[in-house]
């Protein structure tokens, strides 16, 4: 039996489960011991491999979490909240380390994903990449080294199929400049603008969508006063970024105490 992590990808057809099904294989400390599909997906019953168009893997798509998990050491998650919920609270029980990618969770869903964090490791972040939880600890400093003076903006830009907006990242981003000024971010959001919208208030954080193509994702903070602006900007090319970062997650997660984490937890920069 290998000593290396089991894991399980959910939501496993899609475009980030297929990355990270091809992460985990080109990886040697981890390996893939299961993949879930929702009921009635026509990948359920299938090899894995053959169904992603290469030679088959011995790893049948299953629609049955609790027997995925309970021969897992992670579960990577990329989905929609209600599933994340179930996931996190079945992860739970299996004692195996749950990273979230998921966004679009509403306050609800994150007390649920809180309680399970009691008995496991939960890593979830809006974003798994390097880049962006070094450009969230920036935008922090730099918040709070200016003061209201500066408007704030974030302009995120995804591809045409994302069903959330602002993005995961975006509400980083903004939860960060929000942390640097001292203020609650839902105190100061405008996360939207059409029409005769008055002048902008003194001290908010705006946020701007936009959604065409397919961009794997851009972020913005602006800061903006009379007379200059200060851009820090995020480009991603590779979702294969986010795939590494929420592998890392996974081992990271496999030696912590049980509770709730994010990446900048996982990449020492908390």
């Amino acid at each position: 039996m290998s000593d290396i992590p089991g894991i399980v990808v959910t939501g496993v057809s899609g475009r980030m489960g297929q990355m990270l099904v091809q992460t985990i294989a080109a990886s040697d400390k981890a390996q893939l011991v299961g993949a879930l599909e929702r009921p009635g997906h026509d990948w359920v019953g299938q090899d894995l491999g053959v169904v992603m168009g290469g030679a088959a893997s011995g790893i049948i798509v299953s629609d049955d979490p609790v027997e995925a998990f309970a021969k897992a050491q992670a579960v990577i998650d990329f989905t929609a909240p209600a599933a994340s919920v179930e996931f996190a609270a079945l992860a739970a029980q299996a004692r195996a380390v749950h990273v979230i990618g998921t966004t679009g969770l509403q306050p609800e869903d994150l007390k649920k994903i809180t309680a399970a964090a009691r008995h496991a490791v939960i890593v979830r972040a809006g974003n798994m990449s390097l880049g962006v939880n070094l450009l969230v600890g920036l935008t922090r400093r730099v918040a709070a080294a200016l003061d209201a003076d500066f408007d704030i903006e974030v302009v995120e830009a995804h591809h045409r199929h994302k069903v959330d907006a602002p993005s995961g990242t975006a509400l980083m981003l903004g939860e960060a400049a929000a942390q640097g000024r001292g203020v609650a971010l839902d105190d100061v959001a405008d996360r939207g603008r059409d029409g005769i919208t008055g002048a902008r208030r003194i001290g908010d954080i705006g946020f701007t969508a936009i959604r065409g193509g397919d961009v794997v994702g851009e972020h913005d903070v602006i800061f903006a006063a009379d007379g200059e602006r200060i851009v820090l900007r995020h480009l991603a090319t590779d979702r294969a970024i986010f795939a590494r970062g929420a592998l890392k997650a996974a081992l990271w997660g496999q030696v912590q105490k049980p509770g709730e984490y994010d990446m900048m937890d996982v990449l020492g920069l908390s």
